[in-house]
């Protein structure tokens, strides 16, 4: 065969696998999204500058479960169940449950058990609409809490704070939105959220509740919280109008991402022209293949922003997923730099540039993996595409480390063990590509010594 339709054949291979893999990854997965992720750095740096800490040693990560859920798991960084973003109605909100949470990152309330800090099973790109997904850690009890009908007892086990805890990091959550200068009404109105839902579900608190028995009751932490955030300077000020903007797009495409098609043109019906109605339906008409219908959408809302980067994204995306990648190079090669070559918006930059088939985009698409892995390292789909690159230039050795570092993020260990061996055979002795082959080999095999002994 040849190397053209091999290449080709390779690029729809990982497609198809994406689509199986997202499936059995999805309800433990995290959700990479540029446009996601650069919100939550703006709308979480005040509270983490208010919490004494470095905004650029916290994460704020976006796990694929449909709970109203957040939560912390050692180290610095919160957890977010895509439920919550969904079921908030500001971004205010979001800010009140991470500025709780990080109340508990600085009270060392993380959750014991080594498990807990497998909280993921694996990375979803929102920013592929192919939902390529890859699995980086093991299955992760934590991120199976949830706050759903019939599901009280795992969220008591899951959420086994103590009342002290829980009220000490309301407590500080309270005073770094008072340190930013955050209004805390939006922590006040999600607190009803989970009173609601308390009332809903028939919950009631007793010793036998788990849930109960460990946290303050959703009455008790509003009346308590109410007297706090109304006597702050705070309380009064109005929401952040641009940051405010940008959550309801972010929640809209996340939506339209996760639900069904049919639930998105429910949410958001062809009569609302809004923006965030146009990005949520862009994504459920592209994933019922109305590709027409989903570049209406991309195109209405460009002509509103023409150089918003993220809208770009999506008109590329569609353009590409289409078969159609010359088409998308123009607006995904814009929406690289208006970004500045963001990672995940470069690897699809890329990604369209090697599905041309055009050895003379092959340069470009080179430098531009080569520039996102740099950056962010745990993107496997970015590695992946450099495999296919090297192996479509003819150095096999480069493309047997992709693999190995690919399927590493994967846990995929016996094959990152043996792609990296392959590498480290080929590669110059002593090179930094056989370092790193090297230290892959070293990982793989003590991670399958690991399980080993685990068994």
């Amino acid at each position: 065969m040849p190397r053209a339709p091999k290449l080709l054949a390779r690029l729809a291979a990982v497609a198809a696998a994406a689509m199986l893999s997202i499936q059995g990854a999805a309800a433990q997965s995290i959700l990479r999204d540029a446009e996601t992720e650069a919100l939550f750095r703006d709308m979480s740096a005040p509270l983490i500058k208010a919490a004494g800490l470095d905004p650029k040693n916290v994460d704020i990560v976006l796990i694929n479960d449909p709970s109203l859920n957040a939560f912390v798991a050692g180290g610095q960084a919160v957890y977010i169940h895509s439920g919550l973003i969904t079921a908030a109605d500001s971004a205010n909100q979001v800010q009140g449950v991470i500025a709780h949470e990080l109340g508990h990152v600085t009270g060392g309330h993380a959750i014991s058990g080594g498990d807990a800090a497998k909280a993921a099973s694996g990375i979803s790109l929102l920013s592929m609409l192919l939902g390529v997904a890859a699995a980086v850690a093991g299955a992760g009890d934590a991120a199976m809490g949830v706050m759903a009908a019939g599901q009280q007892a795992a969220l008591g086990k899951y959420l086994g704070f103590s009342r002290t805890q829980e009220s000490s990091a309301d407590a500080a959550g309270a005073s770094y939105l008072s340190k930013a200068g955050i209004s805390g009404h939006g922590s006040l109105e999600f607190f009803r959220k989970l009173q609601n839902l308390e009332f809903r579900y028939g919950y009631e608190r007793s010793d036998e509740n788990a849930f109960y028995s460990t946290h303050p009751s959703s009455g008790d932490r509003i009346t308590r919280l109410t007297e706090t955030y109304e006597a702050d300077p705070a309380w009064k000020k109005p929401d952040d109008a641009g940051l405010e903007k940008r959550f309801q797009l972010a929640r809209a495409k996340l939506f339209g991402y996760l639900a069904e098609p049919a639930e998105t043109l429910k949410s958001y019906p062809p009569s609302d022209s809004s923006e965030p109605a146009r990005y949520a339906r862009a994504y459920a008409f592209h994933k019922e293949a109305l590709m027409d219908k989903a570049m209406t959408e991309a195109d209405a809302l460009l002509a509103v922003e023409p150089d918003n980067p993220y809208f770009l994204e999506i008109k590329g995306q569609i353009l590409l997923e289409s078969g159609k990648p010359r088409e998308a190079l123009a607006p995904l090669r814009r929406a690289t730099d208006l970004t500045r070559n963001q990672p995940l918006i470069a690897t699809t930059f890329g990604h369209a540039l090697i599905a041309t088939e055009d050895k003379a985009n092959y340069a470009e698409a080179e430098r531009v993996l080569k520039a996102s892995v740099a950056r962010d390292r745990e993107n496997p789909f970015a590695w992946y595409q450099l495999g296919v690159l090297y192996e479509a230039s003819g150095d096999t050795p480069r493309a047997q480390l992709a693999t190995a570092e690919q399927q590493a993020l994967n846990r995929e260990m016996p094959r990152a063990l043996s792609s990296a061996q392959m590498a480290q055979a080929s590669l110059p002795k002593g090179s930094p590509d056989w370092l790193r082959a090297q230290d892959i080999a070293f990982q793989a095999r003590a991670a399958i010594e690991s399980e080993k002994k685990r068994r």
